[in-house]
């Protein structure tokens, strides 16, 4: 995360913002709560970021690192598949827009938000091209980038519809991963294969213990 020293103003900030986020809503948070949370003053806000969309979007940055890292780590020795790698991926953030109302908006306003959408679809382009490029090696970084648009959108819709005793998480899941591999153009067969391989794991408590481990790194940086 850019600028991210110790007890830096920007991160005082950055974590002072992710709490209040997390624990009444980014609609809710003001920049005069964010500033007093963190124990600055507005001007200083301000100056270290436009605006609150500016100071979600680095969040947003932050937290797809975050997931990226975390599969890594948690994959390593698992799968070395692409395919498997971008299921798992993805199956943690459902699991984490799940977790809690106010982490499920705050995905869907970084999903739905000019600059914060922006960041989200240049970030996740490349990965998709690491990871489907050998399935289409005919397409070219924008093609990912329109598609990304795309298959963001089916990501937005799967994360703002709460589960119920008929939508549960592992319906949530087939339907994103069925959904969003046609756009790639992965075969069916590697589709099963790729729910199969996340069905095994619990995504709940994985989840919860990325989001807690994100929030303490943030703190041990204030």
């Amino acid at each position: 995360m850019a600028e991210n020293k110790k007890g830096s103003v920007k991160s005082k900030i950055l974590h002072a913002a992710a709490k209040l986020f997390l624990s009444q809503g980014y609609e809710k948070s003001t920049i005069r709560e964010i500033a007093e949370e963190a124990g600055v003053n507005r001007g200083s806000v301000c100056f270290a970021f436009k605006d609150k969309e500016a100071i979600l979007c680095e969040l947003v940055a932050y937290v797809l690192d975050g997931q990226f890292e975390a599969m890594t780590k948690f994959l390593a020795g698992k799968t070395v598949d692409k395919i498997l790698f971008y299921a798992a991926e993805t199956t943690l953030q459902l699991y984490m827009a799940e977790s809690s109302e106010h982490m499920r908006e705050m995905y869907n306003v970084s999903y739905s938000l000019p600059h914060s959408s922006n960041v989200i679809f240049h970030a996740i382009t490349g990965k998709l091209e690491n990871i489907f490029k050998e399935y289409l090696p005919t397409w070219e970084t924008k093609d990912f980038y329109e598609k990304e648009i795309s298959s963001a959108g089916i990501m937005r819709n799967h994360m703002s519809v709460p589960c119920d005793v008929y939508f549960t998480m592992e319906r949530k899941v087939r339907a994103f991963l069925e959904s969003t591999f046609l756009v790639y153009r992965v075969s069916d067969e590697k589709i099963e294969e790729a729910i199969a391989f996340v069905s095994q794991f619990d995504w709940k408590t994985i989840a919860q213990g990325v989001i807690d481990n994100m929030l303490k790194y943030l703190e041990s940086n204030v």
